[in-house]
């Protein structure tokens, strides 16, 4: 399910009493504040803190509702603590059943919420300066293609031309260390009708990203390669791209392409 999907289904539920757990924890080890793991300290002040106030109001209902999400919440953080990134957004109930986790790759203030309903002003406010967005990366050899939200990798398509079949062929180009395989982008020694096949297979997989944009309910496109490539691939598409980097990004790490993109 897409960001935008996701945000239009939490935005609908709602309890009779305050049942929601929203939790937004920054976890970027770049941040100063977070120096030897400080998220630690935030995430059970403040979730102690919130159950001292739970606590106060004498609704035992309410307060074992507030341990059972608080300790699925923990639980799933210390689960993940190895992988975790810029930040966490987690919403959670017990009854009626919520469980919406999202590690992130943008910067997230901590704050702690409990409520009849998941507070998601910074979550959309994120969303809307890190949307559902399609990377292209077009060189000679190949186009790869990052499918992103919230800054971070959902999923990676590539397209490689073969020029003796003068086609292009989809596939999954992953090497053991996580990074993309090598893509030629230089066409200069190449025959004048593979350069103009080039060109033709430019606009068809234009079409391609089209429908991917579509499909994936990407609300940007972002281009990024070499200038005639990033140029002559902009072109084929309907709109103009959000941005047009000329850098051959194509043997970068997604998270470096992700830095490049939104971050600079």
């Amino acid at each position: 399910m897409s960001i935008s999907k996701e945000l239009q289904t939490l935005k609908e539920f709602k309890c009779n009493d305050r049942c929601v757990l929203s939790v937004y924890l920054n976890t970027n080890p770049a941040d100063p504040d977070q120096l030897k793991g400080a998220w630690k300290i935030h995430l059970k002040s403040g979730l102690k803190r919130m159950e001292e106030y739970i606590t106060a109001s004498k609704n035992e209902d309410e307060l074992k509702a507030f341990k059972t999400v608080k300790d699925k919440v923990v639980k799933e953080i210390d689960d993940h603590s190895n992988e975790l990134r810029k930040g966490v957004v987690i919403f959670a109930s017990d009854n009626p059943s919520l469980w919406s986790v999202h590690y992130v790759q943008v910067q997230v203030k901590t704050s702690f919420h409990w409520e009849d309903h998941p507070v998601l002003e910074e979550m959309e406010y994120m969303y809307k300066a890190y949307p559902d967005a399609g990377i292209i990366l077009p060189s000679f050899g190949e186009v790869r293609i990052l499918d992103t939200a919230m800054g971070f990798l959902n999923d990676e398509l590539i397209y490689d031309f073969e020029p003796n079949l003068e086609e292009w062929g989809n596939r999954k180009k992953v090497t053991p260390d996580n990074h993309p395989g090598i893509g030629s982008s230089k066409a200069g020694a190449l025959e004048p009708r593979l350069k103009e096949n080039l060109g033709r297979f430019f606009k068809g997989m234009g079409e391609i990203v089209e429908r991917l944009k579509k499909e994936r309910g990407w609300k940007e496109i972002h281009v990024a390669g070499e200038i005639e490539m990033a140029k002559a691939f902009a072109e084929t598409l309907r709109e103009k791209p959000a941005s047009c980097i000329h850098k051959n990004m194509n043997n970068s790490s997604a998270n470096e392409v992700l830095h490049e993109i939104f971050e600079k």
